[in-house]
């Protein structure tokens, strides 16, 4: 089935809940105006149906191959990313001195949403290009900005992001990959590095690749890492002593090449040790790592959107098509398709909400940060920088869990036939399966909200976002419309739920980790339910600024955030009573009984 990107609902949110109009105003964003973004996007979603999503099935049947330390991808992917780099859409979001368009994080995070939803495994390789912008714009030597972001931006080259190791999975502390200074400025690498989506592959003359590495001197753990910048190719011609030595064989995302790096093994042109530079200053390689990391965690985010919003595009018109029993209610004597069915509707209903509101949450935190950057105020800069930050593990983790009950949905709707390959649905069911995974599991995304986010100022910032949840209450409330205010009501709930959970974390972060912790990730569900509701609830509100002839859509949106509030957010309940009355059983069996 071909993808159809959701530019009405895109539009929608970016307008009516993260502000474009102001984002407008701010300095170096002033061409991106409602309209410049409705044109963006309408070529961006041209883009996709036409260019990338043909092939997101073929990737899948057709998958990355590895022969000899060199990799071939899907038929059709290198010709595609080169229509992709050309058209500028890899320098979105980033400087126009650069080669970039310099538009805001909002206008950029729908645009890569589409992306995903075209063709996950493609979208990848621009992703981890992304990344390699963003630390070489915040840590990079002007020299070292100048000789490589153009070129990633161009497409020329693209970025990699080497954490892992064999030994090292999340815990960083343990990577053992080391960098011996050469006296000249440059270093020479040697270690192993695995799990590097698209560390090698044949769409771009070079590839940069952003390495963790220990100097000789460097303290233990993770204040000892540093970051290296080591190109596959070097400026001068030469072929780096950095080798693909296999690639893995996936559940999902087949087409995207997940590689298997060797640093160091005398294979290059240039002797044993893959020649690289140091980014930044020594033994603080982790923190720039984070730049890039959370960059790709809110990037992640956007996926399991873009995976739901193709899962329920194919799941919606399959129920419309599919032929299958009368109705329950007698309205025809004769089989109906399925999409009349309530069951059915329930099921298709789910989808679209969770899809919809974790869009508009996902939106509405990319204009947190734009103005985060670009506000000339810095104590404004401050604050939106913090509300960007609170709401990016929700994005991660809410998104991408969100992704995999929407793409499990979508086999279902299409009952015996969802599970069979050549429907389609089961790709996006396998495909969203490692959302949750990368770039921090969901309960690293949840460790982070209890301890970085929540912890940190004893909740005040998630409170404060409990109090725009009432606020948008009590604006439901005055609507004086009964839905609106049957949806206050539901709000209400889930938030109270909320702010309990809150002061649990708070009251026992220290006297009793183990229960805060052993909630980690029921308090990250029910927080991203709640504010992705939240945002459900503001659109209803904003539905009253639609001009008439918008009135479909208006009504469609209205159904949607009520079946939200109905059927969604008393999950809270739940998820908090799991919260204050579970930890206990979460550590009740000794290890050895496991």
């Amino acid at each position: 089935m071909s993808y159809t990107a959701p530019i009405r609902d895109m539009m929608f949110d970016l307008e009516h809940l993260a502000g474009l109009e102001s984002i407008s105003r701010l300095p170096g964003f002033e061409d991106a105006t409602p309209d410049t973004a409705a044109a963006v996007l309408e070529e961006c979603g041209k883009f996709n149906r036409d260019v990338v999503a043909p092939l997101n099935r073929e990737g899948d049947l057709r998958p990355s191959t590895w022969a000899d330390g060199k990799v071939t991808t899907t038929p059709g992917f290198r010709q595609a990313f080169r229509q992709f780099a050309e058209a500028g859409w890899q320098g979105l979001s980033h400087p126009a001195d650069f080669g970039g368009q310099g538009l805001p994080k909002s206008l950029s995070a729908a645009c890569t949403e589409m992306l995903n939803s075209a063709n996950l495994s493609f979208a990848l390789c621009p992703l981890l290009s992304d990344g390699a912008i963003e630390a070489l714009l915040t840590a990079g030597t002007d020299d070292q900005k100048q000789r490589f972001i153009p070129r990633l931006i161009s497409g020329e080259w693209t970025g990699t992001m080497n954490l892992t190791e064999p030994q090292a999975g999340s815990d960083l502390a343990l990577v053992r990959s080391r960098a011996e200074p050469q006296g000249d400025g440059t270093y020479r690498i040697f270690g192993q590095k695995i799990y590097i989506t698209y560390g090698e592959h044949d769409m771009a003359d070079n590839i940069v690749h952003l390495v963790l590495a220990r100097l000789p001197d460097a303290p233990p753990g993770v204040k000892g890492i540093s970051l290296f910048i080591v190109p596959k190719v070097l400026e001068d011609g030469r072929r780096n002593d950095v080798w693909c030595a296999s690639i893995e064989h996936k559940l999902g995302i087949k087409a995207s090449p997940t590689a298997v790096l060797v640093y160091g093994d005398g294979k290059g042109e240039v002797g044993p040790g893959a020649i690289g530079e140091l980014i930044g200053e020594a033994n603080r390689g982790l923190e720039y790592m984070f730049i890039m990391m959370n960059a790709a965690r809110f990037a992640v985010g956007l996926q399991g959107i873009a995976v739901a919003e193709r899962a329920y595009q194919q799941a919606a018109a399959y129920a419309k098509d599919r032929v299958q029993s009368r109705p329950v209610d007698g309205s025809a004597a004769q089989a109906v398709t399925i999409v009349h069915h309530p069951d059915v509707r329930r099921m298709l209903m789910t989808m679209r909400a969770l899809t919809e509101g974790s869009r508009a949450l996902a939106l509405v935190a990319a204009s947190l940060h734009d103005v985060g950057h670009a506000h000339p105020d810095a104590g404004q800069r401050a604050a939106h920088q913090a509300a960007y930050e609170f709401l990016v593990p929700l994005v991660k983790g809410y998104s991408t869990e969100m992704s995999i009950e929407v793409a499990s949905l979508g086999v279902q709707v299409h009952g015996g036939m969802g599970f069979i390959e050549e429907t389609g649905a089961a790709q996006y069911y396998r495909d969203a399966r490692i959302l949750t995974i990368y770039e921090g599991t969901t309960a690293i995304q949840a460790n982070d909200l209890v301890g970085r986010k929540t912890l940190r100022d004893g909740g005040q910032l998630a409170l404060q976002f409990a109090a725009r949840v009432a606020k948008t209450e009590a604006a439901l409330l005055a609507t004086g419309d009964a839905q609106a205010q049957t949806m206050a009501g539901q709000l209400a709930a889930a938030r109270a739920a909320f702010e309990a959970v809150v002061r649990f974390v708070v009251e026992n972060g220290k006297a009793n980790p183990n229960a805060a912790f052993a909630g980690s990730v029921p308090y990250l569900m029910l927080a991203g339910n709640l504010l992705a509701g939240w945002q459900m609830g503001q659109s209803w509100l904003a539905t009253a600024e639609l001009p008439a002839d918008d009135a479909a859509f208006a009504s469609a949106k209205r159904a949607t955030a009520a079946f939200y509030c109905a059927h969604i957010l008393p999950r809270c309940g739940a998820l908090r009573d799991a919260v204050l009355g579970g930890a206990d059983s979460v550590m009740a069996l000794p290890v050895e009984a496991f």
